[in-house]
Order: structure tokens, then sequence, then C-alpha cells
């Protein structure tokens, strides 16, 4: 495996690569603080990869074993209050990541506002004063647009659902969920994805994960590969079981917001939310 990788990108954005990862950040502040900014970050995100490799098979169980690295022991916080529930740290990693990177993005100071994006799960910085505009993709519907200031309940945004890059033992194209950081908000997204379903349904193909990908923290249990069309019917019932593990995640405070998306049809909850079931003309995060 090559060691991590730095590039700037068009526009004043950071990208850094190392295997799975792959993270684009912007930072917005005086040229110096941005400098400085973009030189910390990159310094965080060498030798991270590593750090979540040597916690491996940890990081892969259900069982609530202990975590030693920062990383680590934020992927298995965000976990833990969905549990007895199956769920592993590897839910929250990408959005783990992207926390830890941008704490030490922010850490020199100077900083109003900055993001750090791996793979559509997003950390967010606000000062006060600050808002972010960030573009989500919407299911055949081209981009929504959520706004988030500095007074939000609000520091991550994190999608899942079995069209993704991840698996899912639900059928949601997507659930976009908006939380007090990324970690929480990736957790979050895919338990809530795991719950839009219809066990036992001919209409939906599922293999064991392991099948899928050999790697899979799932293990035996059957993940979704493809859904034929629906009814009606059959979709509300698939999202309904989706609104109501948002709710409870939402009376429990582990989300703010959350959008659920299956061919075609939405459901909401929470304000923030309300807005990704509008598509927009104009993406942007910034």
């Amino acid at each position: 495996m090559s060691g991590a990788q730095a590039m700037m990108l068009p526009g004043g954005r950071l990208h850094l690569n190392h295997g799975p990862i792959d993270l684009v950040i912007e930072a917005f502040g005086a040229p110096e603080a941005v400098r400085e900014g973009y030189a910390l970050a990159t310094a965080r995100f060498d030798g991270l990869l590593e750090e979540l490799v040597a916690e491996l098979p940890a990081l892969r169980s259900a069982a609530g074993s202990a975590l030693t690295g920062p990383v680590a022991r934020a992927m298995g916080r965000a976990v833990a209050p969905f549990r007895p529930a199956f769920i592993t740290p590897m839910a929250a990693v990408a959005g783990a990541v992207a926390d830890a990177v941008l704490a030490a993005l922010v850490a020199g100071g100077g900083i109003g506002r900055a993001y750090v994006n791996n793979g559509g799960d997003i950390a967010l910085h606000l000062e006060p004063g600050e808002r972010l505009t960030a573009a989500i993709a919407l299911t055949g519907a081209g981009p929504g647009r959520v706004v988030v200031t500095h007074g939000d309940p609000v520091r991550g945004i994190a999608t899942s659902g079995w069209r993704g890059r991840s698996q899912s033992l639900g059928i949601a194209d997507a659930v976009t969920v908006l939380a007090r950081d990324a970690a929480a908000a990736d957790a979050a997204a895919t338990m809530i994805a795991n719950a839009v379903d219809l066990p036992g349904d001919p209409a939906i193909l599922r293999r064991p994960a392991r099948a899928v990908r050999a790697d899979s923290d799932l293990g035996r249990r059957a993940v979704t590969v493809a859904v034929a069309p629906l009814s009606p019917q059959a979709r509300a019932r698939a999202l309904d079981r989706g609104l109501a593990a948002a709710g409870r995640a939402r009376d429990r405070g582990l989300i703010a917001a959350a959008a659920l998306f299956l061919q075609g049809e939405v459901r909401t909850i929470g304000d923030h939310a309300r807005s990704l079931s509008h598509p927009q003309t104009e993406p942007c995060l910034g």
C-alpha cells in the first residue's frame, strides 16, 4: 500500500488520500491560518490509516471490544448508543476520520469555517456568525441543499444506503443524517438505513456480506444487492419503518435531522432535512 498523498486542488482545496480514505478539505480564513491548518491536517492524516489497521479486528467486532487509538475510540463512542442491536465501530469510520482531521485543521486558530469531506461524510467547523451550505446528492432528483449555521446543533453530515459505498441490511437508496459530529451522523445513518426494510419481500435480493466483499464487518449477515420496483404501499411501509427509527434516534438526542430516500419517495424528520427533499440547481459546499 502506498503512503499518504497530499495535493492542492483548484479553488484552494486540499486533497488527502491513503488507501480507502479520500478527503477533500476546504478552510476559510486568513491565508496564513489556512496554510497552517492544511499543514496540521496533513500531518494528522499521515499514519492515520495505520492507526486504524492496527485495531482492525476490534473495529470489525460488535462485541464492544476495548479500543485504544483516539479515532478508534471515537468510532466506538458513536456506535455504542445503538447497542445491543448489531453494529460495529466500522459503521462510524468515515465520519470519525473526518472529525479527527477537522480537529487538527482548526487547532491553530484563525479559521472561520471549514469542512472535511470523506466520500460524502462531512465534518464541519463554524465560528460564531458563520454558516456553511452543503449540496447533498438526491437519488434520481439532482442535488439538495442544506444550510448549517454556528448556532445549529450540527457539525456532521453522513449518508448511508444499499446503493452507496457501504453495505446495508436495508433497502434505502440513501439516508442522510445531520448530527453533532460526523461520526455520530455516520453511525446513525447506517442504522436508519438498515431500518428501511421489507423483511422477506421477494422483490429484494440479498447475499451474505462476505460473499460480496470478503473483508466485510457484517460477516454472513444478508446485505441488499438489488431491489425491484416496489408498489407505493410497499415503499411507504419500508420508509415508515426507517422514519420510526429516525424518530427514536432524534428523541434520544442522537441526531438533529434525517432524510430517507427510496425509489423516488422521501421522508424527513427535523427542520434541516426538509430542504433535502427539494432539488437545487446549483450544488455547492462552502
